[in-house]
């Protein structure tokens, strides 16, 4: 019988595409500003499809599991450039029907207006990064849209995709319980299938670190932002989401993500575009790849066939480390063969009799209460 939870060998597409209508003060991606840059913008389609490819000629004959174009905002490419990008990765990675092709986007008006191209382009489903429905915090994450306008966009995106997913974030300062309950039930109410709610992160590096380091705003304490936490397993429990993933809410299984899900498995996936991550079995062996950050260097870096600033062979343990990493942030959990592997079966039992893990079937997963403090919990199996 087939493992379900098999990635098999099909192999997974993620495409980088770094430019940006506006830097977000709490972003840590490879971004820039997307600004006079159409010459340097087709040199870089042409370096992603030549370097597609070139790793699909590395792995071998593979099937295409899933296509994710992140970034960066995506939905600020051209879609006939989009087309070329999906065109490509169906003849490299042959498969019969439909397979899942997500785009990250931002709910401006301008990119709603190409919302029905994308479509046409081989887009099925959408990802908008709404971030909020408040103009107050829309004004605090550094937005470059209004909640109307997010809800205008939410509009068109609802008669150009099937699948919609909308990005929210919370833990926002001086944000209450009932003000993000509102919120999330307003996002369900305007028809999105998967919801994705994370938590503010405050990155050192980011415009947020160093304001927060100054002083000049303070994020909520651990408590609130844990009793946010448990408003949003509430608000969409009750509207019949399921947490399949940390910070992935799914109505339905058909509503989940089937490239992250792919990933989070530990499929393979080919991963392009500057600073792309990529994961793929070279030789028998699991290698994790990761492209030139800068667009000028990654450029060159594929007409020399280096496109990659890092390649790591992964022996058995840190394949087994980072399957249990992200295995254990969905409901599916990880294999039990991986604690074997890493000499934590022990650290299992103990945690499982503490109520935070749970075994069944040859499989690991995190409990309700040990999910709300996974990072702990990773931390007494892998420590």
């Amino acid at each position: 019988m087939t493992d379900p939870f098999d990635p098999g060998s099909d192999v997974a597409v993620y495409v980088h595409w770094p430019y940006c209508a506006r830097i977000c003060p709490y972003c840590d991606f490879n971004v820039v500003r997307d600004r006079g840059r159409a010459e340097e913008q087709a040199g870089l389609v042409a370096a992603i499809l030549d370097d597609l490819t070139a790793q699909a000629a590395q792995v071998g004959p593979r099937r295409l599991a899933s296509i994710f174009l992140g970034g960066g905002t995506p939905s600020l490419m051209r879609p006939d450039d989009v087309a070329a990008v999906i065109a490509q990765a169906r003849s490299l990675f042959p498969v019969e029907g439909s397979v899942e092709v997500t785009l990250e986007a931002n709910p401006t008006d301008a990119e709603a207006a190409h919302f029905t191209a994308l479509a046409d382009a081989g887009i099925n489903r959408l990802s908008l990064g709404v971030q909020s429905l408040d103009d107050a915090a829309l004004r605090f994450l550094g937005r470059n849209h209004s909640a109307a306008e997010a809800r205008r966009a939410i509009d068109v995106a609802g008669r150009a995709f099937d699948r919609l997913s909308v990005d929210l974030i919370h833990a926002l300062p001086g944000q209450t319980p009932q003000a993000w309950a509102a919120e999330l039930r307003e996002a369900v109410s305007l028809g999105f299938e998967h919801v994705s709610p994370y938590q503010l992160t405050i990155e050192p590096t980011t415009a947020f670190g160093r304001a927060a380091a100054r002083g000049d705003w303070t994020p909520p304490d651990e408590d609130t932002a844990a009793e946010l936490y448990e408003t949003t397993q509430a608000v969409l429990t009750a509207a019949g989401f399921e947490a399949y993933e940390v910070s992935n809410h799914a109505r339905g299984t058909a509503a989940r993500s089937a490239h992250n899900i792919h990933v989070w498995r530990g499929g393979d996936y080919v991963g392009v575009g500057p600073g792309a991550h990529g994961r793929l079995t070279l030789d028998g062996v699991r290698t994790g790849t990761v492209s030139h950050r800068r667009i000028g260097a990654y450029v060159a870096g594929v007409a020399e066939g280096a496109p990659w600033a890092e390649r790591e062979a992964m022996d058995g343990l840190a394949a087994a480390e980072e399957r249990i990493l992200l295995g254990l942030r969905t409901v599916e959990g990880a294999p039990l063969a991986a604690f074997e592997t890493v000499g934590a079966v022990e650290r299992v039992a103990d945690l499982a009799e503490d109520g935070f893990l749970t075994v069944a079937n040859g499989r690991v997963a995190a409990t309700d209460k040990g999910r709300p403090i996974l990072d702990s919990v990773l931390k007494a199996l892998l420590t």
